[in-house]
């Protein structure tokens, strides 16, 4: 018979953690992990059931057995606060104030359009909310994004094809007399400068680059109005001082600053900028295709005779000085080039400029008569073969 194993404390635990009770080692690696899997599950318990209660008391359906169609209306002018409104008071939503925060947080709260829709108690918030922002209606604002180097024209043209406008004749009549906004001081002083009557626009220029927020209902001077105020902050005092210090006015910066954003990508717009101010200055014709393209409304590399010929106050072929106004709306970049021109062209007195290949947008300057006839001799080439291409050649 053997001899029972005497069982201390000591060797109790080392056969635990060394012999058959190798178990105690795996048992200090589980306990943690699964002391941190009931945290996990005691907490997701919790935040699903205040999500339930939430969503129930704000979110949820209405009424989950209710499917009938309910007319509901949104007229043009309300605001997402009266939407929110009109649909608690019907008994479509739980609470106001959530939906209105989650179509903000969403980004359709400008998104809303007027129309008539069928909406059922049974829908829940979100989607009544995409409902309403893909119905057939209108909608409340348009976003339109008026470029750099566009015209008026252009402009005109965006906000018929978005609906903002059924027609542009009024906008461009507002434009063409510039009467109805003297009120705007550099308006006034355009109106009373005495090139007014032979501009094609009068507010040509003045109707700053930027996306505007534009209601579908707004009338013509409201929309002119609110890119007109714009002017003001692309022009700061600075700029005017430093106009007053160059002997320019407003307006003729701002007519520089168009013929330098029609003639140039923005890296050379300095270096336009020399060119005519060097030319001015030495009483030279700016000789400027892009203010015969203003005239034409065709963008041609190579001018025919008869486009340099035309005698129009804004053919800078023909007429001395600057034209009697901008010929599209510049950005702010261009505006400070006009003001700001590239002080190493001024010193060394740079007098020329052409195209490179026309589709990188490269310009090629010269000092002297010679040295521009050179590069025309060599680019000419590109220029017609582009013309050509874009079916736009004499």
């Amino acid at each position: 018979m053997k001899d029972e194993k005497e069982y201390t404390y000591r060797g109790i635990r080392d056969e635990r953690q060394y012999g058959i009770y190798w178990y105690s080692a795996l048992w200090r690696v589980l306990r943690p992990i699964l002391v941190a899997a009931a945290v996990t599950v005691v907490v997701a318990g919790i935040c699903m059931t205040v999500w339930r209660m939430l969503y129930s008391r704000f979110a949820a359906p209405v009424d989950t057995a209710d499917a009938s169609e309910q007319t509901f209306e949104i007229v043009s002018g309300q605001s997402l606060n009266r939407v929110a409104a009109n649909l608690e008071n019907a008994g479509l939503i739980r609470n106001r104030t959530v939906f209105k925060y989650y179509c903000d947080f969403a980004g359709m709260g400008q998104k809303i359009q007027v129309g008539t829709y069928a909406l059922r108690k049974d829908m829940t918030m979100t989607e009544i909310a995409e409902q309403l922002t893909a119905g057939d209606g209108n909608p409340l604002v348009r976003n339109i994004t008026l470029i750099p180097g566009e015209t008026i024209e252009d402009f005109a043209a965006k906000l018929v094809k978005n609906n903002v406008l059924e027609s542009a004749d009024h906008f461009l009549e507002l434009c063409r007399s510039g009467k109805a906004f003297s009120d705007y001081y550099y308006i006034a002083d355009v109106l009373g400068g005495g090139t007014a009557d032979v501009r094609k626009y009068v507010l040509e220029g003045y109707l700053a680059p930027n996306t505007y927020e534009v209601y579908t209902t707004a009338t013509e001077e409201e929309i002119i109005r609110k890119l007109l105020s714009q002017t003001e902050a692309v022009f700061p005092e600075e700029y005017m001082e430093r106009a007053e210090a160059l002997g320019l006015t407003m307006d003729e910066v701002l007519t520089m600053a168009s013929m330098i954003e029609k003639e140039a990508k923005e890296e050379d717009f300095e270096n336009v900028s020399a060119v005519f101010h060097n030319r001015l200055k030495a009483g030279m014709m700016l000789q400027s295709d892009v203010t015969v393209h203003y005239i034409t409304g065709v963008r041609r590399m190579v001018l025919s005779a008869e486009d340099l010929q035309q005698q129009n106050p804004y053919n800078t072929y023909t007429h001395q000085g600057l034209p009697p106004g901008p010929i599209c709306n510049p950005s702010p970049a261009a505006i400070r080039a006009a003001l700001y021109p590239s002080s190493m062209l001024i010193a060394e007195k740079y007098l020329y400029f052409c195209a490179k290949e026309p589709e990188s947008g490269k310009l090629y300057f010269s000092r002297t008569l010679e040295e521009h006839e050179r590069a025309v001799a060599v680019y000419a080439p590109l220029w017609q073969k582009y013309d050509q291409s874009r079916g736009v050649a004499q």
